[in-house]
């Protein structure tokens, strides 16, 4: 019993973590929609400028629908932002915006860690998918080859959460670079925005920390059943 009780303490401070990085991402991306920008650009005039300056003008913005549903589209090439990025004029929707345009610009210059984490994406989808059947039924059969297969598997999930960590920080710098640079936000403004974006970054390392919990636990888990 106690094993069991210290397998799952393992997770405790992911779990925290990830809550906090919610809740922080929430309150932060709420304090900043309330503050207007000076300039009155929309994030999705702000996409479609930054997009333009970087030579990227056969790159759609569209419209999607959900909170905090931003994202770049690699395969598609697409940008899609949130109804209330796309038409905010906030120091959040602009930030927001410039993000994942630094996304859009990652791909152009293939940036090494977006190049990779693309390219392992069919890998961590079946991965992830299948880590934990594998793991559970290699348990109850006793295989340890299955056990370890499993293992492996769901080390990939691992390796495509830590390595989102760079895509996303970078993505962020270049955000607020070329917010400063083209003067879309002002020197208080700018804070906002970085803000902002620290604090969706947070969630980024909550997940990696619940990927490597995770993976200690599968450890854990395959050591006790080998004793």
């Amino acid at each position: 019993m106690f094993y069991g009780y210290s397998n799952f303490l393992i997770l405790v401070p992911a779990l925290i973590v990830s809550f906090w990085a919610q809740t922080k991402v929430s309150s932060t991306f709420e304090k900043y929609s309330k503050v207007y920008s000076m300039s009155g650009l929309t994030g999705a005039q702000t996409a479609r400028m930054l997009l333009d300056t970087s030579g990227l003008y056969d790159i759609p913005v569209e419209v999607v629908p959900g909170r905090l549903s931003d994202h770049y589209d690699p395969r598609s090439r697409v940008m899609r932002l949130s109804k209330e990025v796309f038409y905010g004029t906030s120091v959040a929707s602009i930030g927001v915006a410039a993000h994942e345009t630094g996304h859009a610009i990652q791909h152009k210059l293939k940036y090494a860690p977006l190049t990779i984490r693309n390219s392992i994406i069919p890998l961590v989808n079946i991965s992830s998918n299948l880590s934990w059947g594998l793991f559970v039924l290699g348990l109850v059969l006793g295989w340890a080859n299955l056990i370890n297969f499993g293992i492996l598997l769901f080390s990939a999930v691992v390796v495509f959460q830590l390595i989102t960590l760079p895509v996303e920080f970078n993505a962020s710098k270049r955000a607020i670079t070329i917010l400063s640079d083209k003067g879309i936000l002002y020197t208080n403004e700018l804070s906002g925005a970085k803000a902002v974006l620290d604090a969706a970054a947070m969630t980024y390392v909550a997940a990696a920390l619940m990927a490597v919990s995770q993976l200690l636990r599968l450890i854990m888990m395959s050591n006790r059943n080998s004793d």
